[in-house]
Order: structure tokens, then sequence, then C-alpha cells
């Protein structure tokens, strides 16, 4: 059996980043922001959806129908429109 060298840990306990070239706290942060699309759930909200792939097919629904809706126009809202009954005034 061959016995292993141990590396000798030769790292500070603390490094001064400040001090070095190009340690600049939060250097890529804007970057990384505008490149991911991470979104957190509420806990309710991921109970109802055990995948990512069920989460992908609700917001496409949700996507296809603003899509249709815009469209189109708009659906009109029977019940918000005015009854074409005549009301009686009373004299």
């Amino acid at each position: 059996m061959k016995k292993t060298k141990r590396e000798v840990d030769d790292l500070r306990p603390e490094y001064d980043f400040a001090s070095m070239r190009g340690g600049i706290r939060g250097k890529y942060v804007k970057r990384l922001q505008e490149e991911t699309n991470l979104v957190l759930l509420d806990p309710e909200i991921a109970a109802a959806f055990p995948t990512e792939e069920a989460v992908n097919a609700a917001l496409r629904g949700v996507l296809n129908t603003t899509k249709a809706v815009r469209q189109l126009g708009g659906l009109p809202n029977k019940t918000l429109l005015p009854s074409a009954r005549k009301t009686r005034r009373s004299s």
C-alpha cells in the first residue's frame, strides 16, 4: 500500500478580496439577474403544481388566453352591458 502525500493547506483563514486585482464584490450580479429567470412560488402555488412542466403548461394556457382576448379586442361581458329594456319613469 502506498502512502499518499498530504497536501499542505497554505491558504490563509481570510483573504482581503478588496486588495486583490479584480476582486470586486457583486461584479457580475447585474448580468446574472438579466440572464436568469428564476421565480419563487408561494408554498400553496407550489403545492398545486408538482412539476415544472405543470407550471409551464398552466402559464402557457394563461398566455394563450391573453393573446386570444387581445386579438379579438376583448370579449363582451353581457352582465355589465346595459339591458335593452326601457325603464319606466314615474310621473
